[in-house]
């Protein structure tokens, strides 16, 4: 079962390793551990090992962004982005949760698409040849149940 909690200092290494293994750069370890220290990143584990990962900030227009989710490339198809994307919807703290991908990753496109997130438009030039793609989702809350937001 995947296990998210909010990461720690102590997580750093770990999520970096994971950083290297897919994006192939160790220049974001300076990124990760300030938004561990903001309290704006969240681990996803299996069995205590830290499988993925994801940095949720209220940076986009006011409104609550995935800008971060990476998780293992051993560990793909197994829920862990999922579990990631439903925590980061309990915890926004606003009721519009938008994330990105680039379009060669289609991956990532069908996941949001079937989590309930549709394109809300592209931005193009961040990356050469490969337009990023926006999506948002509007987050239901039952209204007995707050916001769990550490913000």
């Amino acid at each position: 079962m995947v296990q998210v909690q909010e990461a720690t200092e102590s997580d750093l290494n770990s999520l970096c390793a994971i950083d290297r293994l897919v994006i192939g750069s160790s220049e974001r370890r300076s990124f990760l551990s300030s938004a561990i220290a903001s309290r704006h990143c969240y681990k996803a584990a299996i069995n205590g090992e830290v499988l993925g990962f994801m940095v949720l900030e209220e940076t986009f227009y006011g409104h609550a962004f995935i800008s971060f989710l990476i998780v293992h490339p051993g560990h793909r198809r197994e829920g862990i982005a999922s579990a990631l994307i439903e925590y980061a919807e309990s915890i926004a703290p606003t009721d519009k949760l938008f994330t990105s991908t680039n379009e060669s990753n289609v991956e990532m496109q069908r996941l949001c698409e079937a989590l309930g997130f549709v394109r809300s438009g592209n931005i193009e030039n961040l990356d050469d040849e490969d337009p990023e793609i926006v999506y948002f989702k509007q987050v239901t809350r039952n209204s007995d149940t707050p916001s769990h937001s550490n913000y």
